[in-house]
C-alpha cells in the first residue's frame, strides 16, 4: 500500500502545484457568497427598477427575501460550479497519457487499477471540500442574516446535490479511462447526463433517475419527503460502482 499512498500523494501535489485546487477553492468560495449576495441586493435592485417599470406602465411590488431565496441561488448556482468542476478535471488522464508519465509508473510493477484508484479518490475528496465549503458558507451567510429554519431537511437536500456531483464524477473517470482526450471526456460526460435528462420524460422512469437528485428545492419547501429520493440515489450508487469498474477494466487494457 506504501505505492499506492506515495502516487496519491503525487496526485495531491500535482494539484496543489498546478493551482487548480486554490482555483476550485476560490471559485466555489465565491460561489457560496454570491447565494445570499443576491438574495440580499434582490429588494434594492427591484427598487431601482421600479421608477423606470413605472413609466412603462408596470409597477413593481415589494420584494421579501428570505433564506429561501438564497437556498434558490445556491441550487441555481451549483450547476455551473460543477460544470467548472469537470472542466478542470477532466484532462486528469489524459494529461498523464500525452505526456507519458505513467509508462515509468507501470513499469515499476504499479498495479493499473491502483492509479484509477487514487485519481477518482483525489476527485472524489476535490469535489466535496469544494462542494461543502460553497455549503458551508451559504448556510453560515443564511443564518446571519435571515433563519435556516424556514427551509426543510435542509442537510439532506445537500446531500443529494453533493450525491449528483459524485454521480457525474463517476461518468468523468470511465470516460477518462476510455478516451485519451479532453474533449471526448467532456463529449462523454455531457452525453450520459443528456441521455438520463431525457429519459427523465418517461412517466415512471423521471422519479427513479439520479438527475431528480439535483431537484432538491421541493425537498427543502416541503413538497416532497426524503423517502421520495431513496430510489434516485440507489440509482445513483449503483451507476457509479458501475462505472468505476468499467474504468478499472478499460484502463487495464488501455495503451499508455
Amino acid at each position: 500500500m506504501r505505492s499506492f499512498f506515495a502516487f496519491l500523494n503525487k496526485e495531491w501535489m500535482e494539484l496543489v502545484r498546478t493551482g487548480r485546487m486554490l482555483i476550485l477553492l476560490l471559485i466555489f468560495a465565491l460561489f457560496g457568497i454570491m447565494n445570499p449576495a443576491i438574495a440580499k441586493i434582490t429588494p434594492w435592485l427591484m427598487e431601482t427598477m421600479a421608477d423606470s417599470l413605472e413609466s412603462t406602465g408596470l409597477s413593481v411590488s415589494a420584494v421579501t427575501v428570505d433564506a429561501m431565496t438564497s437556498w434558490t441561488q445556491f441550487y441555481k448556482n451549483i450547476p455551473m460550479a460543477l460544470l467548472i468542476f469537470v472542466l478542470l478535471w477532466s484532462g486528469s488522464f489524459s494529461r498523464e497519457h500525452q505526456k507519458g508519465t505513467l509508462i515509468a509508473v507501470v513499469t515499476k510493477g504499479f498495479a493499473r487499477w491502483k492509479i484509477v484508484a487514487a485519481k477518482s479518490i483525489m476527485i472524489v475528496l476535490s469535489w466535496t471540500v469544494c462542494y461543502w465549503l460553497c455549503f458551508g458558507i451559504t448556510y453560515v451567510y443564511n443564518m446571519y442574516f435571515w433563519d435556516n429554519g424556514i427551509a426543510q431537511h435542509c442537510l439532506f437536500a445537500a446531500v443529494c446535490c453533493w450525491m449528483f456531483g459524485l454521480w457525474t464524477v463517476g461518468f468523468m473517470v470511465m470516460f477518462s479511462a476510455f478516451t485519451s482526450t479532453n474533449t471526448a471526456v467532456l463529449s462523454g460526460t455531457g452525453g450520459a447526463l443528456l441521455a438520463f435528462y431525457l429519459l427523465g420524460f418517461l412517466p415512471k422512469a423521471g422519479a427513479n433517475t439520479p438527475m431528480k437528485l439535483m431537484q432538491s428545492m421541493p425537498i427543502l419547501m416541503g413538497l416532497a419527503e426524503p423517502e421520495q429520493y431513496t430510489a434516485p440515489i440507489t440509482a445513483a450508487v449503483g451507476i457509479i460502482g458501475i462505472c468505476l469498474a468499467a474504468a478499472v477494466m478499460a484502463f487495464q487494457k488501455k495503451r499508455i
